[in-house]
Order: structure tokens, then C-alpha cells, then sequence
């Protein structure tokens, strides 16, 4: 009976062993210690009620390990099946159609459109072009025109006040202002001013100003301004006139130059040629001479060259 209490010790030391959590406790199913006597003598060992026990003690021992790897195989088993989802969820999920290649048709169509389209930027850019050429000889003119000053006269000094050569007087002499001149006298010599000169008396002499206006005046000379020239009623010149605008009312024997337009009022006699950019000729006007408008934005010789061409 002693191979019994040896195997169930050894036995009892391998159980311990695979179960750590257990307690080691040597007393096992009636078993006290390796103190315990074993009677042997008194009662005879059921020998299949032993192995029977120890049957039972080897399932209990083998239930838990057991177990244990059942769940840790069924956790892959779902882990697995969760991983072919997401692989099967990647493999049905749509494409990005290919875009497809425009028609030979929508090829052609978009190339005259682009065409059209440069075409038109080079029309609008060329129009701008003449445009800005156009505006810019214009606004050179105006410079000019304002940066031309009456000679004699310093520019920096221009007063409003106005010097007045009062009826019965008579100046034998040149007269210089940074100002204005009313001539209602007599004078015999050039008047040069930067203001506006106003002549309803005699001027025998040329003048420079920036304005200049004879009201049944009588002026020999010449008359040059570098703004408007106006020639009322009963005024008469005898000379040439040079200006960026007159208003002829009166008689004038001699050239006009003005580079801008000319008004001849229907009570005006002229004798001599009239250059300007446009020219209004009132009925009733007398001219004796040639009219140019040759200061006009408009090429005339060019019009026929293109016509005689085509």
C-alpha cells in the first residue's frame, strides 16, 4: 500500500505545480502531511475506489486549463472574421470612374472658342491702344497749350489786378503786366500781359495774353493767345491771329491759326485762310480764302488713299 501514498503524493506536487493560484496545502482529499500514518493493518484499501478518485482529481485538473484555451480560440476565431469584414468592406467599395476623353467634335468646338476669344482680346487691345494714343496727343496738346506762356512776361508773377488805359489817353510805347489790360484809350506800341486783355479803344501794336477780346475795337497788329480770341461786333483787325479758340463776330483782314474750333458769327467778314481743328461758319458769314481743318482727329488723305487702294 505504500506505491498508493507515493503516487498520490507525487501527484498531489504535480497538481500544485500546474495550479500556482491554489493553495499549497499538503492536505488533500483526507491526506494530512508527509506525518500521515497509514493504517494498513486495521482495514484493507479499496483499490478501484482509489483509482476512481484519482480519475476525478486528474478531470478537474485538465477542466481548466482546457477551457482557458477554448476561449482564447474562439476570441482569434471573431478577431479573424471582424479582419475579413473590413478586407471584404475595402474590396466592394466603388471606384473612381475614369474621366472620359472629350469627342474630337468637343475638341474642335472649344479650339475655334478659344480662337475667338484671342481674337477678340487683340481687337479690344488694339481699340485701347488707339484709344490711349488718341488721349495721350490730346493731353500733350492741353501741356503744351498751358505750358506756353506769353513771352516777356515772368510766369510766377500773375496778379488779378487789372490795368486801365482810360478813354482820351494816349500811350506811345510797349506796355508789360502780370495782370490784366483794359484799353479804352490809345496806344502805339506791343502789349504783353497773363491775364485777359480787353481792347474797346485803339491798339496799334502786337499783344500776347492769355485771353483777348475787342469790342468795337480797332487793332492793327498781330494777336496771339494762348486761350481764346473773341471779335465782337463793329471790331476790326488787321493782322493775323494765333489761338487755341476764337469767335469771329467782327472783320479780320488776315490769317487765323487756332488749334482747336473756330465759330464765324454771321455778322463776321474774313480775308484770309482759317486753320483749325473745326470751323462753324453761321449763315450770312463773308470768307475770302481757304478753310483747313487740319488739326481734326480724322485723317482725310488717308480715307481716299484706302479707297483708291481697294
Amino acid at each position: 500500500m505504500g506505491f498508493f501514498k507515493e503516487f498520490k503524493d507525487d501527484f498531489s506536487q504535480a497538481v500544485n505545480e500546474l495550479m500556482p493560484g491554489e493553495d499549497n496545502n499538503p492536505k488533500e482529499e483526507g491526506l494530512e502531511g508527509d506525518d500521515m500514518v497509514v493504517n494498513t493493518l486495521d482495514d484493507e484499501m479499496d483499490t478501484e475506489s482509489e483509482l476512481s478518485k484519482l480519475n476525478g482529481l486528474l478531470e478537474h485538473v485538465a477542466d481548466k486549463p482546457v477551457s482557458q484555451s477554448v476561449v482564447k480560440q474562439q476570441q482569434v476565431a471573431e478577431l479573424e472574421k471582424e479582419f475579413m469584414k473590413e478586407v471584404n468592406k475595402a474590396e466592394q467599395a466603388p471606384k473612381p470612374e475614369p474621366v472620359p476623353e472629350p469627342k474630337p467634335e468637343v475638341k474642335k468646338a472649344v479650339n475655334e472658342t478659344a480662337k475667338e476669344e484671342v481674337k477678340e482680346e487683340k481687337v479690344v487691345e488694339r481699340t485701347t491702344a488707339m484709344e490711349e494714343k488718341k488721349a495721350m496727343n490730346e493731353e500733350t496738346m492741353t501741356l503744351a497749350t498751358e505750358e506756353q506762356q506769353v513771352p516777356g512776361v515772368d510766369p510766377n508773377a500773375i496778379s488779378d489786378e487789372t490795368t486801365v488805359i482810360t478813354e482820351g489817353t494816349n500811350i506811345r510805347g510797349d506796355i508789360n503786366a502780370n495782370g490784366s489790360v483794359d484799353v479804352r484809350g490809345r496806344i502805339g506800341g506791343n502789349v504783353t500781359c497773363n491775364g485777359k486783355l480787353t481792347i474797346t479803344g485803339v491798339l496799334e501794336g502786337n499783344s500776347n495774353s492769355s485771353e483777348f477780346f475787342a469790342d468795337a475795337a480797332k487793332v492793327e497788329g498781330e494777336v496771339n493767345s494762348t486761350g481764346t480770341v473773341k471779335i465782337g461786333i463793329g471790331s476790326v483787325v488787321i493782322g493775323n491771329i494765333t489761338a487755341a479758340s476764337a469767335v469771329i463776330a467782327g472783320a479780320i483782314k488776315g490769317d487765323i491759326d487756332v488749334q482747336g474750333p473756330v465759330v464765324v458769327d454771321t455778322s463776321a467778314v474774313v480775308m484770309g485762310n482759317i486753320k483749325s481743328r473745326s470751323v462753324q461758319i453761321n449763315n450770312g458769314a463773308v470768307i475770302e480764302g481757304f478753310c483747313s481743318q487740319c488739326y481734326a482727329d480724322i485723317d482725310v488723305q488717308g480715307l481716299f488713299d484706302d479707297k483708291k487702294g481697294a
